[in-house]
């Protein structure tokens, strides 16, 4: 009886283990094939592409799925892998809040209690256990990247990366052409990205020794109106008692003559102030956010304006 009662404890643990396993490689999955295709698939390469979705977006479902289907099938190697997992994750993500606040709750216990788990845990019938754990996060992943897929492929992309004059929905806007009043590839504060509207020259081109005056910033309000989907204007209105608050007749997207949908710029600074340490940003997809003004990302950057 006592066997039979520990064999019992030992399935039902190795099943937790085996159901974390699968809700964690989903939620990563579920991460990764919409990031895959918002923040990334910009290069003209298919093929970089790909790696990049391979590399950067599906590597931590995969890892959970390789430690799992390790784990169900030599116990000692998966939990072996488990714990390395984790300190790599330490050491590799070391640094402040950042580890305080997502890495230690959303990567390292996780796999500190499958590694528990599995070391006591038997679930059977391995046959079944090993399918879930490499099925259901493959599916999530399809499902939940088909979708912006599709909007990826559907991009329009006229190729014209110089001055524009966008006009629609009561904005009538010059935009900067791409150089140093629209970087390709720039991290810049929002204090960096007003310095360098003002002393762009008339051409767009060029930075002058002392202030021009001519450019400047768009304000939320200015970018939202102006934002566009497959060549028309996505009718974009920003709650004027909601500064955070765009609502669309049509979501926008990464395209011309607004954004070059290959360039990993996601998002740009506006000339919209809070106070004197924050303002607002908007997305590719409309979304605005208020940050502070002296934040950096590598997909984030800026596009000046003149009337």
């Amino acid at each position: 009886m006592v066997a039979l009662v520990n064999g019992r404890m030992r399935m039902a643990i190795g099943w937790i283990a085996v159901g974390g396993s699968v809700l964690i490689a989903c939620l990563w999955a579920f991460w990764g094939g919409n990031e895959a295709f918002y923040e990334g698939w910009y290069s003209r390469s298919f093929w970089a592409n790909v790696a990049l979705t391979l590399v950067q977006y599906l590597s931590p479902m995969a890892l959970f799925v390789v430690a799992a289907a390790a784990s169900v099938k030599w116990r000692a190697v998966g939990v072996t892998f488990h714990l390395g997992l984790a300190v790599f994750a330490l050491f590799f993500f070391r640094g402040g809040a950042r580890l305080l606040l997502t890495v230690l709750p959303l990567i390292v216990l996780p796999l500190l209690l499958l590694a528990a788990c599995y070391w006591f845990g038997r679930p059977e019938p391995k046959r079944l256990a090993l399918r879930l754990v490499v099925a259901l996060p493959l599916v999530t992943a399809a499902v939940c990247g088909a979708v912006p897929a599709w909007r990826v492929a559907q991009r329009v992309d006229d190729g014209n990366y110089g001055m524009r004059r966008i006009a629609g929905n009561g904005v009538e806007l010059t935009w900067a052409p791409e150089g140093p009043g629209w970087p390709d590839s720039a991290v810049a504060s929002w204090f960096e990205a007003a310095h360098a509207c003002s002393y762009l020259e008339q051409d767009g081109k060029t930075l002058a020794a002392v202030p021009q005056n001519i450019w400047r910033l768009p304000t939320a309000d200015e970018s939202v109106r102006s934002m566009v989907r497959h060549g028309r204007n996505a009718g974009g209105v920003l709650d004027p008692n909601a500064p955070m608050k765009a609502t669309y007749q049509t979501q926008p997207d990464k395209e011309t003559p607004l954004w070059n949908p290959h360039s990993m710029i996601i998002s740009w600074w506006t000339g919209t102030e809070l106070n004197g340490d924050r303002a607002l940003r908007v997305t590719y997809t409309g979304w605005v956010h208020e940050l502070p003004k002296s934040t950096r990302e590598g997909d984030f950057s800026y596009r000046c304006v003149h009337p």
